[in-house]
């Protein structure tokens, strides 16, 4: 499951710092690896301690953490919609994500020179929103003309469907407002609406860049944002990025739990965005552990058993049987399967079962 989130931003609001903070983020994995698969795009180990506690317990061979790739995609400048800067390169790597990591600078810094000579995080927010916006009413201006012309002259029932979403997208773009702020009650439109692939529709989450004395409460300018991202129906946080650096130099696990303990933190910003990262893109996890591996798969929210097990593999999906479910929280108290199962705790579901969020599972198939 390859699923992307980008980290877009204004030049020096500190995306790239927080990326090469991610790209050193396997120390608060418990040491899980991180691999660079191009230039600016990373598979991070997305931190879950639960995994960690199952192969206490289990002791495994092996350790396989779940993953989400995160794209450094490059700054954004004015016009970009009309090929400004990198624009055109900048607005395809949106395109080719599932969620934006979106950085908005909240701090002051005289050494480090805004790119428009003052700080304004709305302002930031803004020019980036319109660029996109600018670029989904063109791709929905080019569209709605023909179409609309095949629902009045063939009666094409899709076609007035298709009408309607463009409409209903195109009144909000002119107004200045993202896609996302858009709903449809209908499966029929919510599919069409999925299928135009619109940049200001993709699920968004801002990222306050603070200085150090700001990371826990934030500031007037996070508080800007944070009323920003409410208005669309979106999420914040807030990040010290020159923090995050320095945490990240610390090579060993442990060291790195001291040096936040000393600053008061229970976790690393990076771990939250992570974790963040991954919930924006509608993910959840279900675990199979034993001797041989503890694992974490990764899988849509809301899915039924027989998906989940072909995340495993194919054969598991198309031969499904059952599956056999325990809670997380009953192989933690029980300490193991065969505790589990003598305590009458693991549960048979069948082909209808929504697997939740932290099952530890068994699937029973036949090919």
């Amino acid at each position: 499951m390859s699923l992307r989130c980008g980290i877009v931003g204004l030049p020096n609001v500190g995306k790239s710092t927080l990326f090469n903070c991610l790209s050193n983020a396997k120390a608060q994995a418990a040491n899980f690896p991180f691999c660079t698969i191009e230039p600016n795009v990373g598979v991070i180990t997305v931190p879950d301690e639960r995994l960690n506690k199952l192969a206490e317990l289990d002791k495994p061979k092996r350790v396989i953490p779940a993953t989400v790739e995160i794209v450094d995609i490059a700054g954004l400048v004015k016009g970009a919609s009309k090929g400004e800067g990198l624009g055109n390169k900048f607005l395809a790597n949106i395109r080719e994500t599932d969620a934006i990591l979106h950085v908005v600078r909240c701090f002051e810094d005289d050494n480090v020179t805004h790119v428009d000579g003052n700080i304004d995080p709305l302002r930031d927010k803004e020019i980036i929103d319109t660029e996109l916006q600018l670029k989904d009413l063109e791709t929905i201006e080019s569209r709605l003309a023909k179409v609309e012309k095949q629902a009045q002259t063939g009666g094409d029932k899709q076609a007035a469907l298709l009408a309607n979403v463009l409409r209903a997208y195109h009144k909000v773009l002119i107004q200045g407002k993202n896609a996302r702020t858009v709903t449809f009650d209908k499966q029929e439109e919510q599919e069409a609406a999925k299928g135009l692939f619109l940049l200001s529709a993709k699920p968004v989450l801002y990222v306050c860049n603070v200085n150090d004395a700001d990371a826990v409460k934030g500031n007037k300018y996070t508080k800007l944002i944070a009323d920003a991202a409410q208005s669309e129906g979106a999420e914040m946080m807030i990040v010290a990025a020159k923090t995050e650096s320095e945490i990240a130099e610390f090579e060993d696990y442990e060291e790195r739990k001291v040096f936040l303990e000393e600053l008061g933190l229970e976790e690393s910003g990076v771990s939250r965005l992570i974790r963040s990262a991954y919930h924006l893109l509608n993910l959840e996890t279900f675990f199979t552990t034993g001797s041989d591996e503890s694992r974490a798969w990764t899988f849509h929210k809301g899915s039924k058993a027989p998906q989940c097990a072909g995340v495993i593999h194919t054969d598991f999906e198309r031969g499904f049987i059952r599956a056999e479910v325990i809670k997380y929280e009953d192989y933690i108290t029980y300490g193991s399967e065969a505790a589990i199962r003598e305590a009458g705790k693991m549960n048979i579901e069948g082909k209808d079962y929504v697997v939740q969020d932290g099952d530890i599972m068994h699937f029973r198939f036949n090919v």
